[in-house]
């Protein structure tokens, strides 16, 4: 088994990129969305997240309304490691579970944003970084998410800086071109790690 660690920074394609790994073969382990399904309603977790930020975090069906936790978590520090302290150690446990089901050959990628932030490199036997300009990531948060810009940099803000990203990473894909750019970056990534 070959562990992956693949991160990048919000709007840096790390998504498009699990996706095209996940189409070759990866078994791909998503972070993003097993942070979701932990706070689903009738899991402790969003017992947990409830507890610590109040029942105003709701939307009115009892799901976790993501945009106004969100919000409150991006503009204050102390709730957004309050946040992750919920959150994280649920992520690891459902990774762990994910990442034991899958076969010895098997090249296994955690698609995981805080990789860098959280100090997870040293987990995994390679770290690919998909790295965009911070203007590009800016760009796309915009037009294609739709975030006002104040929010989109706020975001990003949040998370590690390029270059402490690219400092962890032994492989990198460039994403700061067009679509059609990457899928040949990222056949290249996947040869070299079934090889690895």
């Amino acid at each position: 088994m070959v562990k992956v660690g693949l991160t990048g920074g919000i709007g840096a394609g790390k998504s498009e990129v699990s996706r095209l790994l996940a189409s070759y073969g990866a078994v791909v382990v998503d972070a993003d969305k097993i942070a979701r399904e932990v706070v689903e309603p009738g899991t402790p977790g969003l017992a947990a997240v409830v507890e610590e930020f109040g029942a105003g975090i709701l939307a009115p069906d009892g799901t976790l309304d993501r945009p106004k936790l969100g919000a409150l978590v991006f503009s204050d520090q102390d709730k957004l490691k309050a946040l992750n302290a919920i959150v994280h150690p649920l992520v690891g446990a459902r990774s762990a579970e994910l990442e034991a089901s899958a076969g010895l050959d098997a090249v296994v990628v955690h698609d995981v944003p805080l990789l860098t932030e959280n100090g997870l490199a040293p987990l995994y036997d390679l770290v690919v970084v998909v790295d965009a300009a911070p203007q590009t990531q800016l760009d796309r948060l915009v037009r294609l998410r739709g975030m006002a810009e104040g929010e989109a940099a706020q975001r990003m803000a949040a998370q590690a800086t390029r270059e402490e990203r690219l400092a962890v990473a032994d492989l990198v894909i460039d994403n700061d071109g067009p679509l059609e750019a990457l899928e040949p970056q990222v056949r290249a990534v996947w040869e070299r790690l079934r090889g690895a």
